[in-house]
């Protein structure tokens, strides 16, 4: 089991949208993480990352800052902001190993920290798998369990 981890966007608004698929898991793998008061390592990009996602798919901009408001009041997380080190990390993160922004700064956070990075981008585990560990959230949730 893993020390600290850091939990890309996609793992958050999964456990928030019920009808998506893998919901139940990425939900269960985040209460277990809170119930065992585990470290969580973000990047702030992650609030308007959230925000963003459902604004855009719910069309409702109050739930949308309801969210991103509540992951902020989560217990044991360390929101690590996106100065200029960690833009240069992920910078060289994203040309190197051909990664969409938001995700070489999820991987620069992660491998700043030493973190397991938790995702639900199959594209983004296998880009890094030379720099970081990734994992799926159900992987993990059996090693929580």
């Amino acid at each position: 089991m893993a020390s600290t981890y850091t939990i890309d966007a996609s793992v958050f608004l999964n456990a928030f949208n019920p009808h998506e698929s893998g919901h139940e898991i990425s939900n269960r793998f985040l209460a277990q993480l809170i119930q065992k008061e585990l470290l969580i390592i973000v990047p702030t990009l992650l609030l308007p990352e959230v925000a963003a996602a459902i604004s855009r798919g719910r069309s409702d901009a109050r739930l949308a800052r309801d969210f991103a408001s509540a992951l902020i009041e989560l217990p044991h997380m360390i929101w690590v902001p996106l100065d200029m080190v960690l833009s240069q990390q992920a910078l060289v993160l994203a040309a190197t190993h051909h990664l969409r922004g938001s995700d070489a700064v999820y991987v620069a956070t992660a491998a700043r920290f030493g973190s397991l990075l938790i995702t639900l981008d199959h594209e983004q585990r296998q880009r890094v798998a030379d720099v970081i560990l990734a994992k799926y959230p159900y992987e993990v949730l059996n090693e929580l369990t």
